[in-house]
């Protein structure tokens, strides 16, 4: 069975079960997945070690969990060499913790890495509640990367990893001992989101909304596509006089917001739409490719010597940018490539030829008084939150279909890549505020949740008496991670879609409606008369 594979994180998975052959339907081979498997695998087995070892934990240590989790997060590393070097780095990590165990043919668990079969063929209820906290936490784990990255950590999201990871290697935990870690993942993850917050408004500055051209200048361009900040800024810094337009792709969209990036006269607009679409928008473009983080698909032999990575993300026989930053090769590619010739006047998926982000709740809430009063006025009757990720499944365009039909006197919140539905449709304003309302990437989920406590705080009313609903998209596991985070925090009645969680088995699926209300989604016309009755 080497060559087959079993994998069920993401929207997509084959059947709605599970991709179980040779390949998954991401584009990873089975190969892949066992290496990925392994690698989770190595990071339990370092987690047992690190009980009772506590003392000896290092940043080093810290950064490398964060980075094996990360690595296998949907769509973020296609390259069997790398996971092999992460497996290694983190094994020797392990022998320091407890260098007698490995003398010991012991079955305690620390002189061995935790092997991801048992827990993919266990109790199906007890393997739903593992990938809840496993997924949870490749999730999460991005979110603190990028933090990181900007040099902010937190010793108690640190530690969590660790707890977590462990929990998941328990083979005799049932539903009691799972279900708080469950819960807690939402919780920890709601500190990481706001650590990341802070991280981005403190380096870059609170975003404003910003009207973003979609046109591709005539000239050499590159486009940086991911989620990480970072890696923008150095590359506007290499780029700068080099007669270069840099473009952002999909999550790096709400860059455009930050003041800092604003002082950039070469960071032009945004290329093509949302993640799934980069095989189409990418082919035969003459532009560079940065990729920063999760979103790499399957590279097409028309664009393939014009795509670069760096961080965590990796694919065989690209070329890789390595911790030095150096991005010449990439400027280069750029400069050869030349761009084209005249203007290209690109639309988002509804014709629009803009779109406009930047309404963070550092924005919303400064003009709260405003849509309070708006509220009470009767102009404004209803918030949905409308976001999460996009992805290839059909039936994706009925979260176009229920921005359009919602209600004239409604406010759309949204976030992340799943906006790329509908986030260039003009859909006028109310009493002054855009009706639409792009408040970032997919971590800037927490100011949906700011925005959401201090309405309900204004209104001296529990969130979930508001006239707020979430109708959500999820396709990977930092999807799966705010969901978490909005049950910890009591929110009820989700709409989630384009369909349920594979790895949500009856049982926990009958918890989370019967606590949460959760539902799929069905039609737009039926959930709207459905939401605005509620």
């Amino acid at each position: 069975m080497e060559n087959k594979m079993f994998c069920y994180q993401c929207e997509q998975t084959a059947g709605c079960t599970g991709c179980t052959g040779n390949a998954g339907v991401c584009g990873k081979s089975a190969n892949t997945a066992r290496l990925q498997d392994e690698l989770t695998g190595a990071l339990i087995g370092l987690a047992r070690a690190v009980e009772g070892n506590e003392h000896l934990v290092n940043e080093e240590m810290n950064q490398l969990v964060l980075e094996g989790l990360f690595t296998t997060v949907t769509n973020v590393n296609f390259n069997d060499e790398t996971l092999k070097i992460l497996i290694y780095k983190i094994e020797n990590e392990k022998k320091k913790l407890v260098p007698n165990c490995f003398t010991c043919s012991g079955s305690c668990g620390r002189n061995d890495n935790f092997d991801m079969n048992t827990l993919w063929t266990t109790d199906e209820d007890v393997r739903s509640l593992k990938s809840l906290i496993l997924f949870g936490i490749r999730g999460m784990a991005a979110y603190a990367y990028h933090a990181s990255v900007l040099g902010y950590t937190d010793e108690t999201i640190s530690k969590f990893f660790y707890k977590a990871l462990f929990a998941v290697g328990m083979k005799d935990w049932g539903m009691d001992e799972l279900l708080p870690i469950v819960l807690e993942v939402g919780e920890v993850n709601l500190r990481c989101m706001e650590l990341l917050d802070q991280a981005n408004t403190t380096t870059y500055g609170t975003p404003v909304p910003t009207t973003v051209p979609l046109t591709i200048e005539k000239g050499p361009f590159i486009i940086i596509t991911g989620h990480d900040l970072k890696d923008l800024q150095l590359l506007l810094e290499q780029t700068k006089d080099k007669g270069i337009n840099i473009y952002t792709h999909g999550e790096m969209l709400p860059a455009h917001a930050y003041p800092e990036f604003k002082k950039y006269s070469h960071l032009k607009g945004n290329f093509g739409t949302a993640w799934q679409n980069q095989q189409k928008e990418f082919d035969n473009i003459p532009g560079a490719i940065l990729y920063t983080t999760n979103c790499l698909m399957p590279v097409k032999p028309s664009y393939a010597d014009r795509v670069f990575t760096t961080e965590v993300v990796s694919y065989p026989e690209m070329v890789h940018i390595g911790e030095e930053k150096d991005f010449t090769p990439v400027i280069e590619k750029a400069l050869a490539l030349g761009g084209y010739t005249k203007d290209q006047h690109m639309t988002g998926i509804n014709g629009g030829i803009q779109v406009t982000t930047g309404f963070s709740h550092g924005t919303v809430l400064s003009v709260a008084d405003q849509v309070i009063e708006a509220v009470k006025n009767g102009d404004i009757k209803h918030f949905f939150l409308v976001g999460g990720c996009d992805g290839a499944r059909v039936g994706r365009n009925y979260y176009t279909e229920f921005v359009k039909q919602s209600p004239a006197d409604s406010i759309i919140l949204t976030l992340a890549c799943g906006k790329y539905r509908f986030n260039d449709l003009d859909l006028g304003t109310i009493g002054g505020l855009p009706r639409i309302m792009d408040m970032g990437q997919c971590n800037d989920a927490y100011s949906a949740i700011k925005v959401a406590i201090a309405l309900a705080e204004a209104f001296e009313c529990d969130v979930n008496e508001l006239p707020l609903s979430m109708v959500l998209s999820w396709y990977e596991q930092k999807a799966v991670c705010i969901l978490l985070t909005l049950l910890y925090l009591g929110i009820k009645n989700i709409h989630l879609g384009p369909t349920l969680p594979a790895f949500i088995s009856p049982n926990v699926l009958n918890f989370l409606v019967e606590n949460y209300g959760i539902s799929p989604i069905s039609t737009p016309e039926e959930d709207l008369k459905k939401l605005l009755n509620k």
